[in-house]
């Protein structure tokens, strides 16, 4: 596969990710055993290791504080090959988290966030890195990003920009986009998140592209994807079945396959939507948040 000089630049969540997986049916009110797992998280930042496993030039935009797990994202982080020139460092902080309590077969029972600096990630911010994102083959940002970030991500894409792709992280979080979404080339989200916009999943697609969406990808979990574009007819492809470890940064792996096929051929979703949904599958085969077994022959080889 050619691989582009500009790189895919990826805005958004940068944390640490701790798993608890319950080793038996959750007793509310009492003290549950479970087995601890802890790996680099964020969605984002998710999607830009496997980017960058598949070995694509990526940049990542985020913000650490300077305690030692900010110290373990920014090594592992150089370590698979992100740039991490325009990660903000914040004095005296505590980096983000991300804890997911996991049911014995790898399902999620109960996630929590706390994710107060990427509320840093604003457009001040972000006037920093703004030759970065201009020379980007593609950005992608994520829903934990403020409202009026979005807005200046969509003003620079509306501008010329390279193309913006968004990846929703959680029905909580839907309402940070800004109600005008001109200029978003493609919507990744689940179908909880996109039931946020409306109850019925046909007219939700609809008021999504009414705002102003080109392309909206709806992950189903096992019953696979849905592509909704205006004037065309919807299309569904199936998952894979596999055997679930842990469902954790299976959704970003997703987003990546899609991004990286996309990259290749931009109006090519069949390709889009098999890598992703390939790319998730093998995710889903593993306790860490990106597949380790992940390497550029998985993209060259389809």
């Amino acid at each position: 596969m050619h691989t582009p000089a500009a790189p895919v630049v990826c805005i958004g969540g940068f944390n640490i990710d701790r798993k608890l997986r319950l080793l038996a049916r959750v007793l509310p009110g009492s003290s549950n055993p479970c087995e601890a797992h802890e790996t680099p998280g964020g969605v984002v930042r998710n999607v830009a290791e496997n980017l960058a496993r598949l070995g694509l030039p990526v940049a990542l935009i985020a913000a650490v504080g300077d305690d030692a797990g900010g110290q373990l994202l920014l090594e592992r982080a150089v370590q698979v090959g992100l740039d991490t020139r325009a990660v903000i460092r914040l004095r005296r902080h505590v980096s983000d988290s991300y804890t997911a309590v996991l049911a014995p077969d790898g399902s999620l029972h109960l996630s929590l966030a706390s994710m107060p600096l990427v509320e840093q990630l604003n457009p001040w911010a972000l006037a920093a890195s703004k030759a970065l994102r201009a020379g980007a083959a593609l950005v992608v940002a994520d829903g934990n990003l403020p409202t009026d970030t979005w807005q200046l991500l969509l003003d620079e894409a509306r501008a010329g920009g390279a193309p913006l792709v968004g990846v929703a992280v959680s029905e909580a979080k839907m309402e940070r986009l800004p109600e005008r979404l001109d200029g978003l080339h493609l919507l990744l989200l689940n179908a909880a998140e996109l039931a946020t916009v409306a109850a019925d999943p046909d007219a939700a697609l609809a008021a999504l592209h009414a705002r102003g969406v080109r392309c909206v990808l709806v992950s189903l979990g096992d019953a696979g994807l849905l592509l909704s574009v205006p004037g065309r007819a919807q299309r569904r492809w199936p998952a894979p079945p596999v055997e679930v470890v842990d469902v954790t940064g299976a959704g970003d792996a997703l987003a990546a396959g899609v991004c990286a096929a996309l990259l290749r051929a931009p109006d090519d979703f069949d390709t889009a939507a098999r890598l992703g949904l390939a790319l998730a599958a093998l995710t889903l085969q593993t306790e860490d948040s990106v597949s380790p077994d992940l390497n550029p022959s998985f993209l060259d080889d389809r």
